[in-house]
């Protein structure tokens, strides 16, 4: 049978206009129905379905590459912000130990201001410059001098008890010797009891010798000046003893002693006027 004369549906079909007809009747049946009962909600969702994994495929290296630009910007913008917040952090690290240094100097003054109104000598006050080069031999440098009136031979106390005595004056500074310096002697009595005795600087500490072993002392008493000396006034806190052993067949004691803290930390002074004119304590030889 031969079928390539036989004429296609398209070639006898209805014509163009009849079709155009039908599409046109076609599509605004669907265009009600879809807008009136939903006809076409489901078709559209079987196709969006259908079609996502390619919306994705095409979509995908754009966002890849939004999410690669975010995340070096991000990493930009945290690390200035982090280098921002520790240059905050550093300065406000330094402007709490300045005011951590300003406080514990007001504290200081005020309380080298109330020791100055409880004594009846007349003092200087003076601020500690520096220690002396030597760091064998325990001295301060003052800020006052002749200027202030300093000679030698004044006790210096700090807010917690005597820590020296001027051995040296210059016009504008003067040398303090402190308490626990070797060759350093300061008469002391026991506050407790009234014992005296004489405290020696070793170099570094303070100790106690030729007290007899009979002698009224126990850890945890305050040796204060006794007075006698002429030098240093009566009842500044000198050092705190801490031990206290008695040896069998042993003449003296043997006591342990700590000077008081202001030796250590002090950074204001005062240079009370009691010993002026009078000779500082011999220097020790080296």
């Amino acid at each position: 049978m031969n079928f390539s004369n036989t004429p296609s549906f398209i070639s006898h079909g209805p014509r163009p206009g009849l079709r155009l007809t039908l599409a046109v009747a076609a599509s605004v049946a669907l265009l009600v129905g879809d807008a009136r009962l939903g006809l076409m909600g489901p078709a559209r969702e079987a196709l969006s379905v259908a079609l996502y994994p390619l919306q994705w495929l095409v979509n995908a290296p754009i966002s890849a590459a939004q999410h690669a630009s975010e995340f070096f910007v991000d990493q930009a913008r945290l690390k200035q912000e982090n280098a921002a917040l520790k240059t905050r952090e550093l300065q406000l690290s330094a402007k709490l130990a300045e005011l951590t240094t300003v406080k514990n100097e007001l504290a200081e003054l005020k309380a080298m201001h109330a020791l100055r109104s409880q004594r009846a000598e007349k003092s200087v006050l003076a601020e500690v410059l520096y220690t002396g080069r030597d760091p064998f031999s325990y001295k301060l440098i003052i800020d006052k001098g002749q200027n202030a009136g300093l000679v030698e031979g004044q006790p210096v106390v700090g807010d917690s008890g005597l820590i020296g005595q001027v051995t040296r004056v210059q016009p504008l500074t003067a040398e303090v010797t402190l308490v626990i310096n070797k060759g350093q002697m300061v008469p002391v009595m026991v506050e407790r009891t009234g014992v005296r005795a004489i405290l020696y600087g070793y170099g570094g500490g303070v100790e106690l010798r030729y007290l007899p072993v009979h002698a009224d002392l126990k850890a945890g008493d305050t040796l204060v000046t006794s007075g006698i000396d002429g030098v240093y006034p009566a009842g500044l806190p000198v050092s705190r003893v801490t031990h206290v052993e008695r040896r069998a067949g042993a003449a003296f004691l043997s006591a342990s002693s700590l000077p008081v803290d202001g030796v250590y930390r002090q950074r204001f002074v005062l240079a009370l006027e009691t010993g002026a004119n009078r000779p500082p304590v011999t220097q020790p030889q080296p």
